[in-house]
């Protein structure tokens, strides 16, 4: 099942797996129809195994569609936007900050990705910035360091780093074409 898991939306063609097992397309169709049993009879499992012309996969069972549909409608189950791993990347390395200080590095409006960061528990309000109107402080929580699989923030790469980067690449510039 290991295999078929990580073939994703691919799949596994019959032959590959059974190469890839070390067994005879007549023992795996054996086991296949083993595992597809298994998958289809455990009430708590929400995947059942499907063959597509000979290609083996792994898929969700259809009576988990209408929370599936409500799960991506959500936009938890979609990549971040460049814009979002902007906002990110300044919350992880000037943290706290607000908003505004986040606008101000950024040279745009960032509320949108904020509210995407915050939705998937990526940044939180860690208390409000002693200044006039008293904004939130947005800090990056646990799931932050799951999601990168980090342990702490020492872990990122030094920020002088990307600094020089950018200072090597515009020297390089001569005007010509």
């Amino acid at each position: 099942m290991a295999l078929l898991f990580v073939a994703g939306d691919q799949g596994i063609k019959e032959h590959d797996l059974a190469e890839l097992l070390e067994i005879d397309t007549a023992a795996l169709r054996q086991n296949i129809e083993q595992l597809e049993i298994k998958l289809a009879s455990d009430a708590d499992s929400g995947i059942r195994l499907a063959n597509f012309n000979s290609r083996y996969k792994l898929i969700t069972k259809s009576e988990y569609s209408d929370l599936l549909t409500k799960y991506f409608k959500s936009g938890l189950g979609t990549k971040l936007s460049q814009a979002a791993l902007e906002v990110l990347s300044i919350v992880a390395y000037r943290q706290p900050i607000t908003r505004i200080e986040i606008d101000e590095i950024r040279g745009v409006q960032s509320s949108g990705s904020i509210n995407t960061l915050l939705a998937r528990s990526l940044i939180k309000e860690n208390g409000k910035k002693n200044v006039p109107g008293h904004p939130n402080l947005y800090v990056v929580t646990d799931d932050f360091f799951d999601y990168f699989g980090i342990k702490s923030l020492k872990e990122l790469p030094a920020i002088e780093n990307f600094e020089n980067d950018e200072n090597e690449n515009l020297g390089d510039f001569d005007g010509e074409s």
